[in-house]
């Protein structure tokens, strides 16, 4: 077995997988009505494509006899058919639509709880694999269900086409009917070769609009670092190398499409031509009346459409083909950021404190930061990790907070409702304040005289009012990485967890609003470890662990010392 048919057959099975998932959901049988009454509306549209042909060909023969009563009749029937093709045309495409939507929505609700589930978006971004997993999620899921149920329309129409106008042709003519088979079959095998590279040139281009995009959204939310630093210049020339390689793909997209075009477009010209010279020498023999030719020309032009799937639809085929792709990769990638990662390091969440049972970490070079640490964080304690390098606090807090794998032994540590993490660089989640501070278990029981006091008392309140608590605002942008960081340690304040674990808090607050975090702290009775730097004071807290460069460590109990 070849290494491309083991991708194809995955993508294939994923595919078939996706669609069973989705019919068999709690919205499956909503999706079953709408795909069988699509299948009955498209039948019908069938039914009625060859009604039409038939009084079209009277209306034509009843134009050339003169045959005014007869004209009359045809085009009454010519315009209630019609009428009829469009009620079920249009409700046909609404059902398609809302069948596209539900599929849309139950994906996207699906990708999203596998993908935010667990720390998966974490271990996918670290791991590097995939790239732009937004745009998949945001777009490509979209083209995925709306070119799908599209392309199953159009093949169970193609099919009803060939079945029901196959006669038609036949009758007329079997020479017609095979012309329109091997015609078919020649234009599909053409566009194939010719098209052929299309599809990882869409797939390559998708990556270059998606990394032109992110990288004027990285210009956007850095504005003014860039501006103050004066980065413009680099920026700009950054962001002009990204659109030139997008355009030079978009290039060669181009050139396909022009070879395409030019067999496609000719294609094209000659399915109008054909049915005529084949049935116009027995018209002037006399042996069929006139509107038997222009029945042949539209029977002829929807078989050969029908046969010709892929002509007309190459390029949609060659787009459907990059994003089931791109999913089966994204798919991929959430599938192994699942899985367990292979590392001697064993981190258990359990009722109690934080523990350490011979932990061992290392560097990326392999050298020694911390060597066989055991130990317990008791209750209501305050903490300060040091080393002689900070790479060692670093590395024991990534790897306490679980963002680190490297290392050996055994982590015991609380529960995350009982575990809060405030790293250095922080993220607030959307929605109002007082959503961010105060947990839903507790949503009655704190007032906003009790939130803006501890604002306040944080040095942040000065610029908040009681009714800026509830507006929904991008917390993120409107308020700086400090005050973003305040707000963290006010909604740890006020949840009260057992636990809490700082990174850095003496470069981020300062060592006289941390002197007051620390005694609120002590108030609420939360134990806190905060792995600092190595010339952070000590004596605010009540135990210092120093990290050596040997990877020997040391607990000291300050309050015996005092």
């Amino acid at each position: 077995m070849s290494q491309q048919q083991i991708p194809l057959r995955l993508t294939a099975a994923r595919f078939v997988r996706a669609v069973e998932i989705f019919m068999t959901s709690e919205v499956g049988g909503r999706a079953r009505f709408l795909l069988f009454a699509l299948v009955a509306l498209f039948g019908g549209i069938s039914v009625l494509n060859v009604v039409n042909s038939f009084v079209g060909r009277h209306f034509m023969t009843a134009i050339a006899e003169k045959q005014t009563a007869e004209f009359i009749r045809q085009a009454i029937l010519y315009t209630g058919a019609f009428a009829a093709s469009t009620i079920v045309s249009v409700i046909a495409r609404f059902a398609e639509e809302r069948l596209a939507l539900l599929w849309r929505e139950f994906l996207t609700r699906r990708a999203i709880g596998l993908y935010m589930g667990g720390g998966t978006f974490y271990r996918v971004a670290v791991r590097g694999k995939l790239s732009h997993p937004d745009q998949r999620i945001a777009e490509d899921i979209s083209s995925f269900t709306i070119t799908t149920l599209s392309f199953v329309l159009m093949l169970l129409n193609s099919i009803l086409t060939i079945l029901t106008f196959s006669g038609v042709l036949w009758i007329i003519s079997p020479m017609l009917f095979l012309a329109a088979v091997v015609y078919a079959a020649f234009g599909s095998y053409m566009t194939i070769v010719l098209g052929r590279p299309l599809i990882s040139l869409n797939y390559d281009q998708l990556d270059s609009e998606a990394a032109f995009r992110s990288s004027l959204i990285r210009v956007r939310e850095n504005a003014e670092p860039i501006m103050l630093a004066g980065g413009e210049e680099r920026h700009a020339n950054f962001l002009l190398r990204r659109f030139d390689e997008l355009a030079a793909n978009f290039k060669r997209i181009i050139v396909v499409n022009r070879n395409v075009g030019y067999f496609t477009t000719a294609y094209n010209w000659m399915i109008q031509i054909i049915p005529v010279v084949i049935i116009a020498p027995a018209f002037i023999r006399g042996d069929m009346e006139f509107g038997v030719i222009t029945q042949s020309a539209a029977a002829f032009a929807m078989l050969v459409g029908a046969f010709s799937f892929v002509v007309r639809q190459f390029k949609s085929i060659s787009n459907f083909a990059t994003v089931v792709a791109r999913i089966s990769s994204l798919l991929e990638a959430i599938e192994e950021a699942r899985e367990p990662a292979q590392t001697e390091l064993d981190v258990v969440e359990a009722n109690g404190n934080l523990a350490y049972d011979r932990l061992t970490l290392r560097s990326l070079s392999g050298g020694m930061l911390l060597k066989e640490l055991s130990m317990a964080i008791p209750a209501d304690t305050r903490v300060i990790v040091v080393g002689d390098d900070d790479a060692v606090a670093t590395a024991l807090f990534r790897t306490t907070a679980g963002t680190g794998t490297s290392g050996e032994g055994r982590i015991t540590r609380p529960v995350r409702d009982q575990l809060r993490i405030v790293a250095q660089r922080t993220c607030l989640p959307p929605g109002t304040l007082r959503q961010i501070l105060v947990p839903t278990t507790q949503s009655g029981e704190v007032s906003d005289h009790q939130i803006l006091a501890l604002l306040k008392r944080l040095g942040l309140a000065p610029t908040l009012k009681a009714e800026d608590l509830d507006k929904e605002q991008d917390w993120s942008t409107l308020l700086s990485p400090r005050e973003q960081q305040i707000v963290a340690i006010a909604g740890v304040l006020i949840a009260a967890p057992p636990y809490v674990l700082l990174e850095n808090a003496d470069v981020i607050f300062g060592h006289e609003l941390l002197r007051d975090i620390l005694g609120q702290f002590a108030e609420r009775k939360i134990a806190c470890i905060n792995f600092a730097e190595a010339d952070a004071p000590r004596t605010a807290y009540d135990v210092l662990i120093e990290c050596h460069a040997d990877g020997s460590w040391k607990w000291i109990d300050q309050r015996t010392r005092a």
